[in-house]
């Protein structure tokens, strides 16, 4: 199934990647597609965990920090793993539809 996916190095997990107009698929690929997207879906949440603890480090950091260049690093790479948050949780809600179909 992941010829139909792509793994995204910013988010850490696999994204669609659909190459046709989802019709053309058959019944069959489409059923495999909708299973791995849950599957990944379903990772989401853990990731987002993973990133927050990361977070959670980082702030302990900062908040010891006396260097203001260091502070400034460690609030570009807060906001940046923040935005990552922010794009898996897109991708884990817009993506509820596909999944229902899933099930039907």
């Amino acid at each position: 199934m992941k010829e139909h996916f792509s793994f995204d190095q910013r988010l850490g997990i696999h994204l669609p990647e659909l190459t046709v107009e989802w019709d053309q698929y058959s019944k069959q690929t489409q059923q495999e597609i909708l299973f791995y997207w849950e599957q990944v879906r379903g990772s989401i949440p853990d990731r987002i965990a993973e990133l927050e603890k990361i977070i959670n480090q980082k702030q302990a950091q900062l908040s010891n920090e006396s260097d203001f260049p260091r502070s400034c690093i460690l609030n570009s790479e807060i906001a940046e793993l923040a935005s990552i948050i922010n794009d898996l949780w897109i991708w884990y809600r817009a993506n509820q539809t596909i999944s229902a179909k899933a099930h039907h």
